[in-house]
């Protein structure tokens, strides 16, 4: 992979269209065309910016396609409707198919020692209201909303802090801004481009009229009181926010936007119709119409996609699943295809070595100890019976798609060695058994693992059912712990809990020049470490200063990750993470390379067979360009 400072120059140079592309015949859509002739909406060339964006088809193998149609998806809750701003995947910057950073919304970016930004806006860009896009919707989400005091009381977003140094940003004209700072930001691009993205511009001529600096706070005040909000800052906080989707009245960049005021049972995405992109031959983007996304429980979503009723899932399918779904796809008119699950690992053990237990502190932030567990879990046999041979026995390290990849730190401490992990418990001193043959802890209770778990599929209780088994010669009794995400999520960061189950690294090909944020204690979401995590957010106020000797050395190395700026250093960081990771076992692995199921209507196209499923980098779809997927015929909303 490319280094991505550099590849960015290299993307705006293979989109360009010599002699521009205001040159290029436009087509209008066809259900905008009513509107356009009488008059209530501006012809296609004069809604696209100076110079759209034009998707390189030719590069990624999509076709041509044609306007028209209806997706049809389904969804287990209204909160949901935030997964449109991930597969719509409009970014300032976002990630191509070889995940590297490229121009999006912004037509270049040009980037000096890593430090300095200079982002450009595509003259003539719009709102989805058809106000122009510019500069001062960055100046007022940066002077009005990150550095206000009412609406960010922590200030602006960590990932705009270098060493607790703020940006310089500079306003160079209607088109161009600057951020800027004396170090280098890598993770300034990466975070813009986020499946769940640093936003750092705001619709200014929209929120203006619920910001105490442009309407009197007093009158503002009770307006919010009357729509059963404290005050503006809370008024304006409820209208502001782009990701989750909620606020109809919000304009969006994206290429789909809601129409449907929720709660509902069915929500309408309709078309932008200032979107900045178009095709090879003029065609404006998205080809599809509409999304619709009809909300369901999770628990059915699997028989109602058998059954014909979505156009186009992932979500809520779990590999278990596939079987069910390859039976119906004659009867019901699509495709299953199976894309690779990019996670480091996608089932992981996370033992909390901020437990407030002592006991359990004290064992579980013993290395022996973790490497005994991991040695005691027969991943052959939960991937021969739960996936059928086709996923990876693995620990949590990355995959061998990616360029940092070692085959020992995909089999550090993974092998199944009962004899070994016991030995290494009597090692570490729990040779006391009670009648059941299960270890005592030193203070005599059984050595019992409760691991919690959000309950969410049969595919963790299934794993962890095989591991119960396995584990118990080692003297280790495997307890479970179903409950609500949130639930278990304030358990563990409270350190609660001993133990927990998730997905691994969000990230699992990476290269030397992304973030290896999660292999070091920074982020109260990492399961392992979470009050380091906290302590780290929050510059020491809150959580525990790390105190293990690995997981400080961690946190260093990362911090010399962002201070460089020589892709072969960042290499060699990296290595150094990864190895400690491995040989520490902060995290076990069990499975990795699981295939998730797509299923596609027959008549939708560009849609790839083989992919990589991923929230971040990826966003899921968002990679593959949904706005450039079309159907070969027309389809009705059903």
């Amino acid at each position: 992979m490319r280094r991505w400072l550099k590849h960015c120059a290299v993307a705006i140079a293979a989109i360009a269209i010599p002699g521009g592309v205001s040159a290029m015949n436009y087509m209008e859509t066809p259900v905008l065309a009513p509107l356009v002739e009488s008059g209530e909406l501006s012809p296609v060339a004069e809604r696209l910016p100076q110079r759209p964006l034009v998707a390189p088809m030719d590069k990624t193998g999509q076709t041509i396609g044609r306007h028209g149609g209806v997706i049809n998806t389904i969804m287990a809750g209204a909160k949901d409707v935030r997964l449109m701003v991930v597969y719509g995947y409009a970014r300032l910057v976002k990630f191509d198919r070889d995940l590297e950073l490229v121009p999006d919304i912004l037509a270049r970016v040009d980037i000096e020692d890593g430090r300095s930004f200079t982002m450009h806006l595509r003259p003539g860009h719009k709102w989805s209201d058809g106000k122009p896009f510019t500069t001062e919707d960055f100046r007022y989400f940066w002077e009005d909303v990150a550095n206000n005091e009412f609406l960010s009381p922590t200030g602006p977003s960590t990932i705009l802090r270098v060493e607790s140094e703020l940006p310089k940003v500079t306003i160079i004209d209607a088109t161009t801004i600057r951020y800027e700072w004396s170090k280098p930001n890598p993770a300034f691009l990466p975070a813009l481009a986020g499946a769940t993205p640093l936003y750092i511009y705001r619709p200014s001529h929209y929120l203006k009229q619920f910001h105490a600096r442009y309407v009197d706070e007093t009158e503002l005040n009770e307006r919010a009181r009357e729509q059963g909000q404290r005050n503006w800052a809370a008024l304006h906080n409820k209208e502001d926010h782009q990701y989750r989707n909620q606020n109809i009245n919000l304009p969006s960049l994206q290429p789909w936007i809601n129409t449907t005021d929720g709660p509902a049972e069915r929500f309408v995405f309709v078309r932008n119709p200032y979107y900045h992109k178009v095709d090879p031959e003029g065609r404006q983007l998205p080809y599809i119409d509409s999304v619709v996304m009809n909300i369901a429980s999770g628990k059915i979503i699997p028989a109602k996609v058998g059954t014909g009723q979505s156009d186009l899932q992932a979500r809520y399918l779990r590999f278990d699943n596939f079987t069910f779904l390859k039976r119906n796809e004659q009867k019901s008119r699509y495709s299953t295809y199976l894309w690779r699950i990019a996670n480091g690992s996608h089932l992981t053990l996370f033992p909390n070595l901020n437990a407030n237990d002592p006991v359990w502190r004290k064992l579980l932030r013993d290395v022996r100890f973790r490497r005994a567990i991991s040695m005691g879990i027969d991943r052959f046999e939960l991937n021969q019976v739960i996936y059928y041979g086709l996923a990876l026995p693995s620990q949590n390290t990355v995959l061998p798609e990616s360029p940092l990849f070692k085959e020992k730190y995909q089999k550090a401490w993974a092998q199944f060695d009962i004899a070994a992990a016991n030995r290494l418990l009597d090692e570490i001193g729990l040779t006391g058994r009670d009648d059941r043959g299960v270890r005592l802890l030193p203070d005599g209770r059984p050595l019992e693992i409760i691991v919690e778990s959000t309950g969410e599929s049969t595919e963790e209780a299934d794993v962890l059912e095989l591991m119960t088994d396995s584990l118990a010669l080692a003297g280790v009794k495997l307890l479970t712990k179903p409950s609500q995400r949130e639930v278990m999520r304030n358990r563990i960061y409270a350190g609660d809990t001993i133990m927990s189950i998730s997905s691994g690294l969000e990230n699992g090909v990476p290269n030397a020049d992304m973030d290896p944020e999660s292999l070091a204690p920074i982020h109260q979401v990492h399961y392992q470490w979470p009050k380091w995590g906290q302590y780290a957010e929050t510059m020491g106020r809150m959580g525990e200063a790390i105190d293990m000797p690995e997981a400080a050395r961690l946190a260093d190395l990362r911090q010399q990750w962002y201070q460089s700026t020589n892709t072969a250093d960042r290499r060699k960081i990296w290595h150094e993470m990864l190895s400690i990771n491995a040989e520490q076992v902060f995290t076990i692995g069990l499975i990795s390379g699981v295939l998730q199921p797509i299923v596609v209507r027959d008549t939708l196209r560009n849609v790839p067979e083989k992919g990589i499923y991923n929230w971040d980098p990826g966003a899921h779809f968002g990679i593959y360009e949904p706005d450039s997927f079309w159907f070969a015929e027309e389809t009705a909303s059903r």
